[in-house]
């Protein structure tokens, strides 16, 4: 914990603060109360204010897996740590530290120029580092539980700096205990990721591999993975700059082998995929696309027209514009499928929220 910023600066708590900036919904979402964290001083002196300890709170990363309501009336904490560094090595292991307000994309960037693979499938996936344990983000064959060794955070109750190896938080498809058990109480300060030094290509993927293919690459480095993901995503995904949006909205569902052979003799064209556990995980993307929404749009949302699990501010939209959008998808995907969709990103502010 000795490598977490020193910042002695006292906290600012600002009111009536706008997050249009910090949503990547483009939300125009006011909050009662805002404050950047560029160190544990500052939740330590949260923690020690009355009045901001009885306040509901919002622990805000980069704002990329958000649904935003116009107005929030809680504490909304900007977590703006930053350091990311190599922190040991042995044998067949590099250690690389983060802090919780890093860029994501940024931190995989830096571990290629430091000639360090493993990191390359999640490139471009926004969002902070801070946030990345708490989805389990993953992306092309990589979840980030294959690379983590541990993480530290504050505790909310204790006061206390904890220190949670993989088993601790139940990595599980885009969960983990800071989504269940820890939810509210642990804030992530800083991850600590275990990079091969015998790196292997990760090619699990056809898209991966037809851009390679493409290419002319046989031998792909890290880096040919890295481009390949980047454009990849490029070409499916909007540029929150330009059209709001918070990447792919909807968890692929998983079903039962049961359930997939009679959806298949339904839809022979069914994408699907089959897990370790005998069960199969659905393309939620598919799904949508069938169900006649891709590239529509209720009122002021829709469904961005180069990938249906995409959903977007189309101009001015609201965290309920949003959010009535995505129960019309759900309840078309149920009605045609008896498949059930799960949303990504967490609606804050609202009484289904936080």
């Amino acid at each position: 914990m000795t490598n977490l910023p020193i910042h002695p600066n006292p906290l600012v708590v600002s009111n009536e603060f706008s997050l249009r900036q910090h949503n990547t919904f483009g939300i125009a979402a006011i909050a009662s109360h805002f404050a950047e964290v560029h160190s544990l001083a500052d939740l330590q002196s949260v923690r020690q204010h009355p009045q901001l300890m009885s306040m509901p709170r919002l622990i805000l990363g980069g704002g990329s897996n958000l649904v935003l309501a116009d107005r929030l009336d809680l504490l909304v904490l900007h977590m703006c740590l930053k350091g990311k560094q190599i922190v040991g090595s042995d044998a067949d292991t590099v250690y690389v530290q983060a802090a919780a307000g890093e860029s994501w994309h940024e931190l995989v960037l830096w571990t290629l120029a430091q000639g360090i693979g493993g990191l390359e499938n999640m490139a471009l996936i926004p969002g902070t580092v801070g946030a990345a344990p708490v989805q389990n983000i993953g992306a092309y064959g990589l979840e980030l539980k294959d690379v983590f060794h541990h993480l530290d955070a504050f505790d909310w109750d204790s006061g206390e700096l904890v220190t949670l190896d993989k088993a601790a938080c139940q990595f599980a498809y885009r969960d983990s205990i800071f989504k269940q058990a820890f939810k509210g109480r642990l804030t992530i300060l800083q991850v600590t990721l275990a990079l091969p030094r015998s790196w292997q290509p990760r090619l699990g993927y056809a898209d991966v591999q037809r851009f390679l293919d493409q290419s002319g690459i046989t031998t792909p480095a890290a880096q040919d993975i890295c481009n390949a993901v980047i454009a990849i995503r490029q070409s499916k995904l909007p540029d929150p700059a330009q059209i709001g949006n918070a990447g792919s909205f909807f968890k692929n569902p998983v079903v039962s082998a049961a359930q997939r052979t009679s959806l298949l003799a339904q839809f022979p064209e069914l994408v699907s995929y089959a897990l370790d556990d005998g069960r199969y995980k659905l393309a939620a993307g598919w799904l949508i696309e069938k169900a006649g929404w891709k590239g529509r749009h209720l009122g002021r949302a829709g469904v961005y027209e180069k990938q249906a699990l995409v959903l977007v501010n189309r101009g001015q939209a609201t965290g309920a514009d949003i959010r009535a959008l995505a129960t019309a998808i759900e309840q078309d995907v149920r009605a045609l499928f008896q498949v059930s969709l799960e949303a990504e990103p967490v609606f804050a502010g609202t009484p289904q929220g936080m």
